[in-house]
């Protein structure tokens, strides 16, 4: 039988048809859809109605809005029901307790429904939940706050090394600032320290592992040079492939600033910035290495202040000190790139002439270094005048151990001192020149 309409004539077959579509639309929808009459009673409500609230759906049509939410949260919707009754539109966000106790996050809106009076007659509800929405914002939230605030310099690039995004720590470190950046590759950052082979390493290494960890120099805009150390990660997308890469760093310059005047320290002299003990110690293994393999040999030479004691007892230490930092300087500009210059305590020096071509060239270094040192030294406005005594042994004639050159040398040196001032000795000849 046909359906009728309210004039007793019968409905159209595919009105029916889009009637009920329209209700199996509404009534799936996620969203809660409904309508409020000037009362403020249901006059239809969706299934997500009852789904939210957990109240069967023949109980929410004819329910009183102020009976379907809680009192406070009538309170909160109060002023948007008047307005909405008074014609206007209202859109607003809301937290809300589900049935289940969970909370939830939705979009409201109140639409007007008038009559051909243009007087509202009710209202239909909308309210789609965002929650899933929300959660991802406070997390993007949070994210952008980290990315904003870190100290540590961040940018990020597109598959092709293109800058996308850089982060406040990156303007500070690098001194390029956004516009600067983006736009352009991590190129204006190379400091042209690392050959191909290092970049090529550091992208086989993010390619096979997605990420690379390590440190670089790079350059600042103004010019200067600075060590970082830094995370290449990429970030792929659902097949794996990359879309993005992502670098966080940071400037370490001054701790390894720090690091090498540490190890400087432990390899040097404190007062006069040459090599200490132990560095010279290595040397010379080094050179007895290199001697040996070679079949080369080289003098080290003992050296010994004559006058220096008297300087420092009647002036002070502080005269002495000095003193030594300009025999020091004295010293090193009479040594090549290969010889070394040790001092080894308190008035005692080492001076390690590589590859001598014969006795005469060490003999002439020795006298040079006598001559050198017997020059007035100015110390504190006042001319000192002091002098040297050097013991002389030779690889591999007078040993072969660092210990037994060092030896030996001392030896010729107390030899070359008992005879008096300035004088050179040899070990192995055990004669003064």
């Amino acid at each position: 039988m046909r359906k009728k309409n309210i004039k007793g004539q019968s409905a159209n077959p595919a009105t029916i048809a889009g009637e009920q579509y329209l209700k199996t639309i509404v009534d799936s929808t996620p969203n809660m859809m409904g309508y409020w009459g000037t009362d403020l009673r249901c006059r239809y409500a969706n299934n997500a109605f009852s789904a939210w609230y957990g109240i069967p759906p023949e109980d929410v049509i004819g329910i009183r809005f102020q009976d379907l939410v809680s009192e406070q949260l009538f309170a909160l919707n109060e002023p948007h029901i008047r307005a909405v009754l008074a014609g206007e539109t209202q859109r607003f966000e809301r937290t809300l307790k589900k049935a289940d106790g969970s909370l939830g996050h939705i979009i409201g809106h109140y639409i007007p429904d008038f009559d051909s009076d243009g007087v509202v007659k009710g209202f239909a509800i909308q309210a789609s939940e965002v929650t899933v929405l929300k959660e991802v914002e406070a997390k993007l939230k949070l994210a952008a706050c980290v990315f904003e605030s870190m100290p540590d310099g961040v940018l990020i690039t597109d598959i092709h090394g293109t800058i996308l995004s850089v982060n406040p720590g990156f303007i500070e470190i690098t001194g390029y600032a956004e516009e600067d950046a983006v736009g352009q590759t991590p190129r204006i950052l190379q400091s042209k320290q690392h050959d191909q082979a290092f970049y090529a390493a550091m992208w086989e290494t993010i390619k096979a592992d997605g990420r690379w960890h390590g440190e670089i120099w790079n350059r600042r805009k103004d010019g200067e040079l600075y060590l970082q150390r830094m995370t290449i990660s990429m970030v792929p997308d659902e097949s794996g492939e990359p879309v993005r890469y992502v670098s966080v760093f940071s400037d370490i310059t001054t701790l390894w600033r720090k690091d090498e005047h540490i190890k400087h320290l432990a390899f040097h002299d404190a007062l006069t910035d040459l090599p200490n003990r132990t560095l010279l110690m290595d040397r010379i293994d080094q050179k007895l290495l290199s001697a040996e393999r070679d079949k080369t040999h080289f003098a080290l030479m003992f050296l010994d202040l004559d006058g220096f004691k008297l300087v420092n007892d009647q002036l002070g230490h502080h005269v002495g000190d000095d003193l030594l930092k300009d025999v020091a300087g004295k010293l090193l500009t009479l040594v090549r790139r290969s010889d070394t210059v040790a001092r080894v305590g308190g008035d005692e020096f080492i001076f390690i002439l590589n590859c001598p071509q014969q006795e005469g060239e060490i003999c002439d270094v020795a006298n040079r270094i006598v001559s050198s040192i017997n020059e007035p030294i100015m110390v504190h406005g006042k001319a000192f005048q002091i002098g040297v005594s050097i013991g002389i042994s030779m690889y591999p004639a007078d040993g072969d151990t660092a210990v037994e050159l060092i030896r030996n040398a001392d030896t010729a040196m107390y030899a070359a001192k008992s005879m008096g001032r300035n004088n050179i000795r040899f070990f192995s000849a055990h004669r003064h020149i």
